[in-house]
């Protein structure tokens, strides 16, 4: 029924989206997660999902545990619609869903007995996490994590941004996993359900669409 109802979808797309939606599948990648915990300042929880997309991460991962908004269109600039948003009360429930996913968990600091970026084993299927520039991750994240990665600074200040430390780490990351022998692309499955989202959000009524189409499958 999916296939038949995104094969029923794509033909109310042209060619060109058709064709991008399958470059940009290729390059797609669940290996690597992020997830943000507790983000303050809008914006930068929307700068990190708009990297999410330009590195090819599809899922994103956010904790509201105590700053409870609403994504920040403007600044994603429509990256919402590509990237798959997955929110979450608490860093615990973040931490045991991932992990169940078979993630494991990595705290980004600056702090610790970090693993320097460019040394980052890439094999491991891995949830990044990043925390606010002033207080960074919490201590129940720290304690839950696997492992800790930082990115090298030479100067006085010790922190960055979190959005660019996100679009730091993850260029970094995926241009080595792009080049290792590692498994990243999407499964099958991933791409038809992926492309299925896509397709609703890139097409107008997509939903009055969608009902038509099974009402007409159990006539």
């Amino acid at each position: 029924m999916n296939k038949e109802l995104l094969a029923h979808l794509e033909s109310y797309l042209t060619p060109r989206r058709r064709g991008l939606f399958d470059k940009v599948l290729a390059e797609r990648t669940n290996h690597f997660t992020v997830a943000t915990e507790d983000v303050y300042q809008l914006h930068n929880t929307s700068a990190v999902i708009r990297s999410c997309d330009v590195f090819g991460v599809q899922n994103v991962h956010i904790t509201e545990e105590r700053n409870r908004k609403r994504i920040d269109r403007e600044i994603a600039m429509g990256a919402q619609k590509w990237v798959n948003i997955n929110r979450y009360h608490t860093a615990k429930d973040s931490c045991e869903t991932l992990r169940a996913k078979g993630y494991q968990i990595i705290a980004t600091t600056p702090h610790n007995d970090a693993c320097l970026l460019e040394d980052f084993d890439v094999s491991q299927p891995s949830a990044l996490f990043f925390g606010t520039e002033k207080d960074g991750l919490s201590n129940e994240i720290m304690e839950q994590a696997d492992g800790y990665l930082k990115i090298p600074m030479v100067g006085f200040t010790e922190s960055l941004n979190i959005s660019v430390s996100a679009a730091i780490i993850l260029q970094s990351i995926t241009s080595k996993l792009k080049r290792s022998e590692v498994e990243w692309r999407l499964t099958e499955e991933e791409i038809y359900e992926t492309k299925l989202n896509w397709a609703r959000n890139s097409i107008k009524s997509s939903e009055q669409i969608i009902e038509r189409f099974i009402a007409d499958q159990q006539v």
